[in-house]
Order: structure tokens, then sequence, then C-alpha cells
């Protein structure tokens, strides 16, 4: 019997994770489990890699991505029904700073989406797939994380939490055949960030990105900036002094 890889993906009706799944979708036949929070969003989704590979199976998994005993509840469901060989964790949220630095409230929500849920999601998993002896782990972070920046600092601050995280776990599982992959896009033409296009802000097609991230997936890469040029744009961004660092309205 042919070995089908088990690919658990978790904010799977994000454009990034639609456009990853279509990848893995190519000339093989995947077990998928897609998991989101809208039941309608989730199917469509669902049809659209049936269509592409008809001998793919694909399980859809409503859940609640806040709160640790939801997630728990979600991922012991998920590794219930055997070893996961791939998952990436790609949900998230680009809301407003200016909102988020009026309304605690909402500050808190963006912390938590991009922030703390997918790093429950992680650890709930990377235990799983400790003991199953391997997989692999990928988290979306972003090239916000690197430097706290005035125009977007709460998703930043998230995002930079996601680092962390996944440099602990690398540290973690390093020797062993569990492998963790950090993820940094940078502004990727997404719904989600709609509203910064409509403003003249320069995206990466989001096709583009799916690539770069399944590719790094696939090598098992610690940390792939996607695309590439984001590596040298952040590390200049990284190091420059603080006096400079202040004037630049960014």
């Amino acid at each position: 019997m042919q070995y089908r890889k088990r690919i658990v993906i978790i904010g799977a009706t994000s454009a990034m994770a639609t456009h990853c799944a279509r990848l893995w979708a190519q000339g093989q036949a995947p077990d998928f489990t897609l998991i989101g929070r809208d039941a309608e969003r989730l199917e469509r989704v669902a049809a659209d890699l049936r269509a592409r590979s008809h001998g793919a199976r694909v399980t859809t998994v409503v859940a609640d991505f806040l709160g640790a005993a939801n997630i728990a509840r979600a991922v012991d469901a998920i590794v219930a029904e055997g070893p996961v060989d791939i998952a990436l964790i790609a949900h998230g949220s680009l809301g407003d700073q200016a909102t988020s630095q009026q309304d605690l409230a909402f500050c808190e929500a963006e912390l938590e989406v991009n922030g703390i849920s997918p790093v429950l999601f992680a650890e709930a998993l990377a235990s799983h797939m400790e003991r199953a002896g391997r997989g692999t782990l990928a988290l979306i972070g972003s090239v916000a994380g690197d430097r706290g920046r005035k125009s977007n600092y709460v998703y930043g601050a998230a995002k930079g939490l996601v680092a962390r995280y996944a440099q602990g776990l690398q540290h973690r599982f390093a020797g062993t055949a569990v492998k963790v992959v950090l993820i940094k896009p940078g502004p990727t033409d997404t719904p989600m960030t709609s509203h910064l296009k409509a403003h003249g802000a320069k995206m990466a097609p989001v096709e583009d990105v799916a690539r770069g991230i399944v590719a790094a997936i696939d090598r098992g890469r610690p940390v792939a900036y996607v695309p590439p040029v984001w590596r040298v744009i952040m590390m200049v961004i990284r190091h420059l002094p603080v006096v400079v660092f202040n004037k630049l309205n960014i």
C-alpha cells in the first residue's frame, strides 16, 4: 500500500495556507486535515483540493483557536487519527496598529491570535511529534517580528514571540528527526493585506510566497525569509543604530 503523507494545516482558509496545500496536492495524494473557524470556507478549500488531486483525502475540522483547553482538544483529536508528517500553523490577523493603541481588548486579541495561539498549537503538536519520533512543524512568523516598528509593533511583538519560541523548539529537537521551520514572509498580496495594497504598498504574489514556504518545509530549513530578499533587508533594519532608526517613518 502506498504511504500517504499526512499534512495538517491550521488556519487552512488563509491565502498562504491554501496555496501551499495546492502545491502539496500536485503529483501526489496526501492525507489533508484542514483546521479553521469557518465550516463553509473550509469546505470550499477542501473541494478545491479534491478537484486538484483526485486521490487525496481531505478532512475538515472546525475549531476554536483561542484558549489552551480548546487547542489541546483540537490537537488531541487530530493526532488520534495517526502521526503527522507536516503541520503548518498559518493563522493570524493583521489588525490596525492605531486601534491596538486605543483599545486594550483589541490589542489583547491581536497578541493572542498572532502569538499565543500559534505557540500553543505548536507546543501541543510538538509533544505528539516527539513521541512519534518524526515530523516537521512549520510556523508562519513575519519579518515584522525582527524589530519593533511604530507602524505595526503589536503584530510584530506577537510574531517576535513566535520566532523566539521556534528557536527554543529547534534547540529542543536538535539532533532528532523532528524538524521545526520558521517562515518569515514579507508583505504578501492576500486579503489580510488588502488595506496596505490599497495605499500603494508593494506585495509579493502569494503564489511565489507559497512556493518558498513549501520548499523550506521540504528541506527542513530552520528559518526561511520569503521572498529571500527580506533576509538582507531585515538584517540592515535590525542593525541600524537607534539614533538612525528612530528617524525613520516605518
